[in-house]
């Protein structure tokens, strides 16, 4: 079985992706592995040294990525710090890859602000250009099924899935994207998201639309 490591997004425990494991196992021989950070007490760069020794003892020959909403950045950040990882590809869940507008209203929330903690404040609550140069291929899911409350904080005027906005998800430099009526939380539970998340990771595509 090939690995996939799966980094959960903000306030999540990575317990969530349970149905995406038993749907990439059985249906695609791929053994997923949980990855737990807090990221309301730890800062991006710990995070990501953690990470680096969470996939250097898996001691595999191949490794993929999956990051669900906060959990794409993690993965974007730590390959660019530690580059020289196992060849595999990368998927993102609704990841906020250029901005997230749902996480700059509720900072403006002092007790949510806190919760939302370092690593959101470094990576979502300033501008920043990113752009994905890695050597592996990466395919992003984004969804239209608008539940959520960053629904009514960011009081969106576009597809959403109902905490980020589909134009959110569209990093420079990714090999394939694709929008399924699906909403943040619930792509984690998707028969569809997890059949595409495995079509890519084995094949480098997603399905034909």
């Amino acid at each position: 079985m090939a690995h996939v490591i799966y980094v959960h997004g903000l306030w999540m425990p990575g317990d969530e992706s349970v149905l995406l494991r038993r749907r990439l196992a059985q249906e695609f021989d791929l053994t997923l592995h949980p990855f737990r950070y807090s990221a309301a007490y730890s800062t991006m760069s710990s995070i990501t040294a953690r990470l680096e020794s969470f996939v250097r003892e898996l001691q595999t020959d191949e490794a993929h990525f999956v990051g669900h909403s906060l959990g794409g950045l993690v993965i974007h950040r730590f390959l660019e710090r530690f580059p020289d990882q196992p060849p595999g590809r990368a998927v993102f869940l609704g990841t906020p890859c250029l901005a997230s507008r749902a996480a700059e209203q509720a900072s403006r929330f002092a007790p949510v602000a806190h919760l939302m903690g370092m690593s959101v404040a470094e990576e979502l609550l300033q501008q920043r250009e990113r752009r994905w140069t890695h050597q592996r291929a990466l395919g992003i899911v984004a969804g239209t099924q608008p539940i959520g409350v960053g629904q009514l904080l960011a009081a969106f005027d576009e597809d959403n899935d109902g905490t980020i906005a589909v134009s959110e998800t569209r990093m420079p430099g990714l090999s394939d994207h694709i929008v399924l009526p699906v909403s943040h939380l619930g792509m984690l539970m998707s028969a569809r998201v997890a059949r595409e998340t495995g079509l890519f990771l084995t094949e480098g595509r997603f399905s034909l639309r």
